[in-house]
């Protein structure tokens, strides 16, 4: 019999937002899904640099925004995961953040954006 959830097994989520260019979005949602990320939603960005701007730097403005939602005990892990890509992949540069997330309305919502499954059958 599966083990009830209750309280104990509640890890707070936050929302991880991932800014890359848009030919490497698929890449970076690999690297996050590994660490047990089961809701992640990529949308097409545009960067707001003139276009002399973007033409001197050689700037990629069209961007991939990748939103996933992530345990709180598993941020640093990913935003480590993340930095370390950055700074090693060819064009593969980016940026992350992460804020909290104040509510989840319903158990089976929680336990499968915290990829927790105490209590399913």
């Amino acid at each position: 019999m599966a083990k009830k959830f209750d309280a104990s097994d509640i890890k707070k989520l936050k929302l991880l937002v991932t800014v890359v260019d848009r030919n490497k979005g698929e890449f970076y949602l690999d690297v996050i899904s590994q660490f047990e990320v089961n809701c992640q939603m990529a949308v097409g960005g545009l960067g707001t640099a003139n276009s002399e701007l973007i033409d001197l730097l050689g700037l990629n403005i069209h961007k991939a925004v990748l939103l996933s939602v992530v345990r709180e005990d598993k941020v640093d892990e990913i935003m480590n995961a993340l930095e370390q890509r950055f700074a090693t992949i060819k064009n593969g540069k980016g940026i992350a953040f992460a804020v909290p997330m104040s509510s989840v309305i319903g158990v089976n919502l929680y336990q499968f954006l915290s990829n927790n499954r105490l209590g399913r059958e």
